[in-house]
């Protein structure tokens, strides 16, 4: 019986399988294919975001037509095809797609392609070429260049653009030293046009690397391509406004916890994320506000809950809101970065990242977890949660990092630029690369200069993080322009109170005289040696060439008639100890705003405010030398060495751009200013009016090559402990300054 009911079953379902295979139901290939695709999707603990079909039809566009193609599935390899197709160099690295033998014939030098005629370029374009050929590292040589930059405006290749450029693959072709692209960089803010926005630039860049903006981590060329933010044509040139945090509020919470205010898209790429912004949105301390009134028929294409957004948006101020929240909302819009980034650095409110797939703007030297916090799109809901759990000390510190940040590398195009070229330039002189702390510490990649230095401990600046000290001596250069013809010259005063201080080591006499050198004897003997250097070309600038010969940290930098004390000596020096990345000296000097005639002005009258400390007697660190000689243009040190003034200012205005801090003016007795007047060799140079009057001149040229005045004002002065208080003289370390 039980035999008869299996024959009866298999009899049962043979004859279904026919009459299916009758009808066409079944096909075996397509059903295994379906069974691979199943296992394929199917959720693995490993991927906590499975695959979902939607099976919903995509909203259209309101302007696109409802066409087959239109809604043809774009499967993930076409995307990859059509994102290959983007840049035929997709696997290009330094290695293989860069000449690295152009650029060690001359160095690291940057050519620009002259403009031609009739060829248009956008505002902040001509901003970038302006500030590659006022750079150091720019040659107008074809032949001694490591990298080209077009004359060509590449910044906008959206078609719908009027800043876009025409035929410009034509245009690049024909370029006599194009060679593919090799040793070319492509600056690029805006790619792609609706609906889909790739990043096509509309041509072939070869073998050419790019500086682009919303660049995607799948077409990024890691350490080739550089990621640069997205700036308005409005971002300075040069110098740039401050960050907004003034001072360190404890706790560090604001009004606001998280906010955002910007455009909502209905229909197309990117309008997902900021219209689900909604559902977080409390109108207390998370305001999250968007507004579909954009676009000339917006009205015709709103959905149910645009008046309702519209006006709420028009409740708040954007301005007030940015500065009074803790975190900032910057979801992608129709490309992936946003002019929000940028907006929320400078303002100290933490940037919370919501663009997936967006590598973050130079993301090969910044460590964006110290000053952002990087969300998910997906995660929306969570964010709230997430940033209501940040500890204070860790906002505080995050905020703080966006300060830096921001005016390190971000406050001006000047800064973009220039962080994008030396970070090509790491990658070239690979021995002479910045460590990771150089980029994200004070002051930053682009005043710390590998070149000087592997060794951290020869910088200023990194002293407390390797818990380290300065040398404990310092090296004197005073600065001769007087022939010696009496033993009774100021010079060699100072040089026998200097060589007596506990802390020189040696001391240098930059003989800056047209008279030859003297004769060995007729200088003073001393503890310490005495090195006598004929200056280069006899110029002001030679006295802050980085010689060799200063072996020291600290530089005592004099001029040949000041009159200082082996005790004034002593005590400016162990000042300087605790503060090794100012200036500190004697001297002061001060700059303030002429309103009347709208220019800078210099005063050296004596009151409790300074800006500057003269290097005629101060102590600095031997790095400023390298800096000054290195980093400054050389228009700025031929204008000091035509003049034969200017040196000082020029020094302090470095140092404060480096630093943002004033320098330190120590106690000093009254009669200096008298005694320098009553000195002949610079009693000329002090009483005359065209020497003021240069000075004045170069306060404002200085500030306009630094894009804004650096000198910050103080009034601090530091004096040695029981400094002119009423107890016994033999309690005080430094006596002999009060008695001078």
């Amino acid at each position: 019986m039980q035999a008869k009911k299996r024959y009866l079953i298999l009899l049962s379902a043979g004859a279904c399988l026919l009459l299916l295979f009758h009808l066409g139901g079944v096909q075996l290939p397509a059903a295994s294919r379906s069974r691979h695709d199943r296992s394929r999707h199917a959720y693995r603990p490993d991927q906590p975001w499975p695959h979902f079909s939607d099976p919903l039809h995509p909203f259209l566009p309101w302007d696109q037509p409802d066409t087959e193609e239109y809604n043809l599935h774009i499967s993930p390899r076409q995307k990859r095809d059509v994102n290959a197709g983007v840049y035929k160099g997709k696997r290009c690295r330094m290695d293989s797609c860069f000449d690295f033998s152009l650029c060690h014939r001359n160095g690291f030098k940057v050519y620009v392609y002259p403009q031609q005629k009739g060829d248009k370029i956008s505002e902040s374009y001509q901003n970038i070429l302006s500030t590659i050929e006022g750079s150091r590292f720019y040659t107008s040589d074809p032949g001694q260049a490591c990298l080209f930059v077009l004359s060509l405006d590449t910044l906008d290749r959206d078609q719908l653009s009027p800043q876009y450029v025409h035929n410009l693959k034509t245009k690049v072709q024909n370029l006599p030293l194009w060679n593919d692209g090799r040793n070319h960089l492509i600056f690029n803010l805006y790619s792609g046009t609706w609906p889909d926005y790739t990043e096509d630039l509309g041509f072939d860049i070869g073998q050419a690397m790019l500086a682009k903006a919303s660049i995607s981590t799948e077409n990024f060329r890691p350490g080739f391509d550089v990621s640069i933010p997205l700036f308005s044509k409005e971002h300075p040139r040069t110098g740039g406004e401050r960050g907004y945090l003034k001072y360190n509020s404890i706790p560090p919470f604001r009004k606001y916890m998280l906010v955002f205010k910007g455009k909502r898209y209905l229909t197309g790429i990117g309008s997902d994320t900021r219209n689900a912004l909604y559902h977080v949105h409390n109108a207390e301390d998370v305001v999250l506000l968007t507004t579909c009134k954009h676009g000339k028929d917006w009205q015709k294409h709103k959905d149910a809950r645009c008046d309702k957004d519209n006006a709420e948006y028009d409740k708040y101020d954007y301005k007030e809101m940015l500065h009074n929240s803790t975190f900032c909302l910057v979801p992608r819009g129709r490309r992936l970065g946003s002019f929000r980034f940028l907006e929320a650095l400078q303002a100290a409110c933490v940037p919370v990242m919501l663009s997936n797939g967006w590598e973050l703007p130079f993301s090969e030297i910044i460590d964006w977890n110290t000053a952002a916090v990087i969300g998910d799109e997906r995660l929306l809901l969570q964010i709230p949660t997430t940033v209501r759990s940040i500890h204070q000390d860790k906002i505080l510190s995050l905020r703080q990092q966006t300060q830096f940040l921001w005016e390190a590398y971000f406050s001006s195009v000047e800064k973009i630029v220039l962080t994008t070229l030396e970070i090509i330039q790491d990658r070239v002189l690979e021995h002479g690369s910045r460590s990771s702390l150089m980029w994200n510490s004070h002051p930053g990649g682009l005043f710390a200069l590998p070149q000087y230095s592997g060794y951290l401990g020869d910088f200023p600046f990194y002293y407390a993080t390797l818990g380290i000290k300065p040398h404990p001596k310092f090296t004197a250069v005073i600065h001769a322009v007087s022939p010696l013809v009496s033993q009774s010259q100021p010079i060699l005063k100072l040089l026998a109170a200097v060589a007596k201080s506990q802390y020189c080591a040696q001391i240098i006499v930059l003989w800056n005289c047209d008279k030859p050198l003297p004769a060995k004897h007729r200088w003073p003997a001393t503890s310490v040696p005495v090195i006598v250097i004929e200056g280069e070309n006899k110029v002001m600038s030679s006295r802050f060439l980085p010689y060799e010969t200063i072996v020291t940290d600290a530089v005592l930098s004099l001029d040949e008639d000041t009159v200082l004390s082996t005790t004034e000596v002593d005590f400016a020096f162990t000042v300087w100890q605790s503060f090794p990345e100012r200036i500190v000296g004697y001297p002061a000097r001060s700059h303030f705003w002429d309103s009347n005639k709208e220019r800078w002005g210099y005063t050296s009258k004596w009151t409790n405010d300074y800006s500057m400390v003269l290097t005629g007697a101060a102590i600095y660190h031997r790095y400023y030398h390298y800096l000054y000689s290195n980093y400054l243009p050389t228009s700025l040190k031929s204008m000091v060495d035509q003049l034969a003034n200017c040196e000082d200012i020029l020094m302090n205005f470095l140092v404060s751009a480096v630093t943002k801090l004033p320098p330190i003016k120590v106690t000093q007795k009254k009669q200096y200013k008298e005694t320098m007047m009553g000195q002949s060799s610079r009693a000329s140079r002090w009483a005359d009016p065209d020497h003021f009057a240069q000075r004045q001149t170069c306060m404002n040229k200085f500030a306009s090559w630094f894009g804004g005045m650096p000198l910050v004002h103080s009034q601090m002065r530091l004096d040695p402990v029981l400094f002119k208080d009423q107890v016994s003289i033999l309690r005080k370390k430094y006596r002999d300054i009060e008695r001078l």
